[in-house]
């Protein structure tokens, strides 16, 4: 990729990807592709692709390992980028505009293809340095991660192909820390969508009539257990006309529930709201993620070990969190991989999903070489007594 004078070839090549409309509800996902698999030619690595569900592709790189028997360590990336209210931007959302501090916007700044393009970079630098990792590594970028992964990761993990990529580590998308600090993810809290449906007594609407489905509603509203579990009514549905007073009512709530939370409990307690609302008040999910894995932080478990030593040998202070939303991590997790969610990102403000989402090229430089150090580290981790 050809630079603008004066500019580092990663921050180009950064741009570039970021100006591919990987957008939904249309992603040019050939696009992502025929980049990619420039970028494979350029490293010399082999690409394979897996069509997980029509038009979906898994595109994995891989730099095979001198002991290729060993575990393998995955450094996962989503293709895909949530939609933009372009009349919210101060510039293109696609042009990857650079202001004169070095701030460069657009949709996937920070979520997230400058971990991508900080991944190829490091693995680019420690090739030419003529260095060779002792296990393998893979380079994935998945399709829909941020429809929630249904036709990309989730379905993927239980693919053969999958299997026999024999990961024993996995590193994700992290967020941005607007501190010093750097924050790291060892688990996250479960989806869960439900849509409540009211029935109630209809009427006109001069009269006072009673055991109606709004009511119920009002009823339902008070959905809520302690400030880590996150409740958010999102769609209410119902009614014909002003004057007819509905016979249902349907309100649709977003809950992220954390891994501390006993979830059979917590659903009895929906059901017993529901009750409590009225007999006939029923319940559904759109998406119910029962997965509750965490990995590891102890400074006994290798993985963690090498990653945290990589760190602190960079001065680096790491924060240890639950991830907020949903990565697709989850699934990994799910299928017993350690995965740790981590974008090398401190003093940038949280702009994943809003508008004018930028990173400061300084900022994404720094994260290729923190990647140079981490992936050594984590390749570098001793055989486990159940590897071949």
């Amino acid at each position: 990729v050809s630079s603008p004078e004066g500019e580092d070839p990663s921050v180009s090549l950064f741009r570039e990807y970021l100006r591919l409309k990987t957008v939904h509800p249309e992603p040019d996902y050939d696009a992502a592709l025929r980049f990619l698999d420039r970028i494979a030619e350029e490293l010399r690595l082999p690409m394979k692709k897996i069509e997980v569900c029509p038009g979906r592709v898994v595109s994995i790189m891989t730099w095979e390992g001198t002991k290729p028997t060993l575990k393998s360590i995955l450094l996962n990336s989503h293709t895909d980028v949530v939609p933009v209210y372009q009349e919210h931007w101060k510039y293109d959302a696609f042009s990857a505009f650079k202001d004169a501090e070095g701030n460069i916007y657009a949709r996937g700044t920070q979520d997230m293809k400058c971990v991508t393009i900080q991944y190829i970079q490091a693995i680019r630098r420690l090739m030419a340095d003529g260095w060779k990792p002792i296990r393998t590594v893979h380079l994935m970028f998945v399709p829909d991660e941020e429809v929630g992964g249904h036709k990309g990761m989730e379905t993927f993990v239980k693919h053969p192909e999958f299997q026999k990529l024999n990961i024993g580590f996995s590193l994700d998308e992290g967020l941005a820390n607007p501190g010093d600090a750097f924050t790291v993810f060892y688990g996250e809290r479960n989806p869960w969508w439900i849509t409540v449906h009211c029935p109630g007594s209809p009427g006109h609407g001069s009269r006072f009539v009673e055991n109606t489905a709004a009511e119920k509603l009002v009823s339902i509203n008070c959905f809520t257990l302690g400030d880590v579990t996150t409740v958010n009514m999102t769609m209410v549905k119902g009614g014909v006309a002003y004057n007819v007073i509905p016979a249902e009512m349907d309100v649709s709530f977003d809950l992220r529930i954390p891994p501390t939370v006993n979830l059979p409990e917590f659903e009895a307690k929906i059901k017993e709201w529901c009750t409590e609302a009225g007999e006939d008040v029923t319940y559904e999910f759109a998406q119910k993620h029962m997965n509750q894995n965490i990995t590891s932080t102890e400074e006994s478990d290798p993985w963690w070990s090498a990653f945290s030593a990589s760190c602190k040998a960079m001065n680096m202070t790491l924060e240890k969190e639950i991830f907020p939303a949903a990565t697709d991590s989850r699934f990994i997790r799910a299928v017993g991989i350690p995965a740790i969610g981590f974008s090398p990102m401190n003093r940038t403000p949280i702009l994943l999903h809003d508008h004018n989402e930028f990173l400061n090229e300084q900022v994404f430089l720094k994260g290729i070489s923190v990647y140079e150090k981490l992936i050594p580290a984590l390749v570098s981790v001793p055989a486990f007594p159940d590897e071949a």
